[in-house]
C-alpha cells in the first residue's frame, strides 16, 4: 500500500479588502459625499463574512450625505440584510454572491439585497420572530430590528431568488429609531 504523505502546513495571506474592489467603483466605499445626488449604487459581494467591512463602507457611503444617526441607521439595517443572505441563502457558498442595490429618492433611501436563495424549500414572505427584539435571545433579532427601524420593507417572497429590501425616509417617519417607546 503507497504512503500518502502528510498535508504540508499552509501559511496564511492576507489580503488588502481594497483588492476586492473595481477601480471604476472605488467612490463607492470611501465613506465621502463626492456623489451625493446618485440615483442608482449596484454592487456584487462575494457572500462570505470576510467582506462585511465593505459592505459596511458602501453602505456608510451611500448615505454620506446625510446624518450621523442616519449613517449609522441605514449601515446597521443594511448590514443586517447581507449577513441573512450569508447566513440563510445558497450566496455563502463557494463562489456565491449577493448584490446589494441602493436607490436614492428624493425623500429616502430604498436597499434591495438580492440573494441566491435556496434553503427554504417553499415560497413564504419573510416575518420578523415574535421574540425577536428581546436582548436575551441569542438569534432572530435581525428582520425584527429591520421591522421596527426601517420606514418600510419586505421582501418578494420567492424562496429560491429572495429579495429583500427596506427603505429609510430621510426624517426617518415609520422608524422606531429615537423614539422614547421601547423596542
Amino acid at each position: 500500500m503507497p504512503s500518502i504523505a502528510p498535508m504540508p502546513v499552509l501559511g496564511e495571506a492576507t489580503v488588502p479588502l481594497v483588492s476586492f474592489i473595481r477601480p471604476v467603483h472605488r467612490h463607492y466605499f470611501s465613506g465621502r459625499p463626492e456623489r451625493s445626488q446618485y440615483r442608482l449604487r449596484r454592487y456584487d459581494f462575494a457572500g462570505i463574512p470576510a467582506v462585511m467591512p465593505l459592505v459596511r463602507a458602501f453602505l456608510d457611503t451611500c448615505a454620506a450625505t446625510r446624518s450621523q444617526d442616519y449613517r449609522y441607521l441605514f449601515t446597521l439595517l443594511g448590514s443586517e440584510l447581507a449577513n441573512n443572505a450569508i447566513r440563510h441563502s445558497l450566496s455563502s457558498r463557494p463562489g456565491g454572491s449577493y448584490t446589494l442595490v441602493v436607490h436614492r429618492r428624493r425623500d429616502g433611501l430604498h436597499l434591495t439585497c438580492r440573494d441566491r436563495g435556496g434553503l427554504r424549500e417553499h415560497d413564504a414572505r419573510l416575518e420578523p420572530a415574535p421574540d425577536g427584539l428581546d436582548l436575551s435571545t441569542e438569534s432572530g433579532r435581525g428582520l425584527a430590528m429591520v421591522d421596527a427601524l426601517a420606514s418600510d420593507w419586505g421582501d418578494n417572497g420567492h424562496a429560491n431568488f429572495r429579495k429583500v429590501w427596506f427603505y429609510l425616509a430621510f426624517d426617518l417617519t415609520g422608524s422606531r429609531w429615537n423614539t422614547h417607546t421601547d423596542i
